[in-house]
């Protein structure tokens, strides 16, 4: 027969199972006896943060961080490259342009792998064509690819056969069109989510994603285009390198608590090569990629990496902080003590 306890007059479950036991504070940090003589016991134990029948707040996403992490890079370095092979094209860099186009067309194909091979069948990509939801970060996305992946296949087919020039141009500058929603979209789609560390950067994550798109897809035309006409390219890495540094260093700042998970554990060491690669690309696509075919492929491939590895280390955050109730349940305090100190003030 269940109890009342004598001090809070709660009733107990003798026979509760000390596994099913939710743990309400951290036991290990019970005053000593010398505390208690000079009346320092707290009345309230520190909070260990843990949830009720040691489940998490959040089920943490179940997503593989190969597929989507890889659908997140693919889709930033398609969208990049078709904006740069727009340029390429209206400016006579022929070389550059058909390099890009490429790598439009492969990228995106990729990204789409990764995303059905996520989903588990083809017809559930398919199905989400069915209605256009402007609500739903998935369902734009989802139309945003369909309209995308003609445009960079035909773009690329015309260039590499010199088929129909005119129809490659018009279907070049209409992927370069759609890019930037191509490398942004995803952000809104990470953001739209209750995980912490995701959600809580929805302000600057489109900013990072698509200077990390730029880094990419300017590197990786570094890596494929000719030193003399890979001008654009090596400033892409530049700015876009400098856009998602920026970007990041103003996310994190104002995350507060949920930004944790970006400076620990497997996300903290990816995200700390992603730098480390993003600003040694940069320098070397700015003082010795001019000149050097070498200097520029090695920067060009930084820039590629620290992109992918910025891609895997959001995600891997975003997974850490969803396990750990604190970076739900302390914010959720902290957002109910300032609604209350609002309303004491009025």
């Amino acid at each position: 027969m269940t109890q009342p306890d004598r001090q809070t007059g709660i009733p107990q479950d003798p026979v509760a199972p000390p596994e099913r036991t939710a743990v309400t504070g951290d036991q290990s940090r019970v005053p000593s006896r010398r505390r208690r003589r000079r009346g320092e016991k707290k009345m309230v134990p520190d909070a260990h943060f843990e949830s009720y029948y040691g489940k998490p707040v959040l089920n943490k996403p179940t997503w593989e961080a190969r597929d989507i992490a890889g659908y997140l890079f693919l889709g930033g370095l398609a969208g990049g490259s078709a904006v740069l092979a727009t340029g390429a094209e209206l400016t006579g860099r022929t070389t550059m342009a058909r390099s890009t186009k490429v790598t439009a067309l492969l990228a995106i194909l990729g990204s789409l792998v990764a995303l059905i091979h996520d989903l588990g069948r083809p017809e559930r990509f398919v199905r989400m064509l069915r209605v256009f939801k402007p609500s739903s970060p998935m369902s734009v996305g989802s139309w945003i690819l369909a309209v995308f992946g003609p445009l960079a296949g035909l773009a690329a087919a015309t260039d590499v056969t010199g088929w129909f020039p005119r129809v490659g141009r018009a279907a070049t500058v209409g992927a370069g069109v759609v890019g930037p929603a191509v490398a942004s979209y995803t952000a809104a789609l990470m953001s739209d989510t209750a995980v912490p560390s995701w959600h809580d950067g929805h302000r600057q994550m489109p900013y990072l994603f698509v200077g990390s798109a730029a880094a990419a897809a300017g590197g990786m035309a570094m890596i494929t285009a000719p030193v003399h006409e890979a001008g654009p390219a090596r400033r892409a890495v530049i700015l876009g390198a400098a856009t998602e540094l920026v970007a990041n260093e103003v996310m994190t700042r104002q995350m507060g608590l949920s930004a944790e998970p970006m400076h620990q554990g497997k996300a903290g060491r990816y995200l700390g090569a992603a730098k480390a690669l993003t600003v040694g690309g940069a320098l070397l696509a700015g003082v010795a990629g001019r000149r050097s075919r070498t200097a520029a492929a090695v920067g060009g491939a930084a820039a590629v990496a620290g992109s992918a590895l910025t891609r895997f280390g959001i995600f891997h955050a975003g997974v850490a902080s969803a396990e750990d109730p604190k970076y739900t349940v302390v914010p959720q305090r902290q957002r109910l003590d300032e609604r209350a100190g609002v309303t004491a003030g009025v």
